[in-house]
């Protein structure tokens, strides 16, 4: 089974603002290269995904220069960079043509944020008929006001009790994806397979 990794998302702009304080995994680079590391002995494909919102101004506009690679995650020449600029790596980009050419079956998933880019990757690759495998521990997010508090101040989303906390976030991801869409691996299961 041909096997690809796909690095979703892990890039400077989500490191310029308030919410990257509370971030699950302040250490996704390192996890994410370890995976990445891995891979590339085995021979595997490494995709890596970057999220754009061009014009808009701020950190996800391609403009500002922070939609690259957060410091210490570099792709090697060959390695299929692409930009998106919706919640998953298959809208809008060539990645499933990318896949199919290369024969594979199964990808790993890690990346920024858990619940969003890489869960909705996973379940848009799941309905094309790959097999998943996403590792919660290897993607990183952030906490979630209640809907009632989008749009206030950070400070005052971190302190409202109705946050929903990163376990939380990560836990609901698990148990929305174990069984229907992916397989939850740690990184060591993936890296000693």
């Amino acid at each position: 089974m041909t096997q690809a990794l796909i690095v979703v998302d892990v890039q400077e702009s989500f490191r310029r603002g308030p919410r990257w304080g509370s971030v699950s995994v302040p250490d996704i680079a390192a996890r994410v290269g370890r995976l990445v590391a891995d891979a590339r002995e085995r021979g595997e494909t490494v995709v890596w995904v970057l999220h754009a919102e061009p014009g808009i101004g701020g950190p996800f506009d391609p403009a500002s220069g922070f939609v690259r690679m957060i410091d210490g995650l570099e792709p090697l020449p060959g390695e299929p960079v692409l930009t998106k600029t919706t919640r998953n790596a298959f809208t809008g980009t060539d990645l499933q043509r990318l896949l199919t050419l290369a024969g594979t079956r199964e990808l790993a998933i890690c990346g920024i944020q858990t619940e969003q880019c890489c869960e909705t990757t996973a379940r848009v690759a799941a309905d094309l008929g790959f097999d998943v495998v996403f590792v919660t521990e290897a993607t990183a997010t952030f906490p979630i006001p209640h809907r009632s508090l989008i749009g206030r101040d950070w400070d005052e989303i971190l302190a409202d009790p109705r946050t929903l906390g990163t376990d939380a976030v990560v836990e609901r991801t698990e148990y929305a994806l174990a069984g229907r869409f992916a397989t939850i691996r740690t990184v060591a299961e993936v890296v000693s397979r």
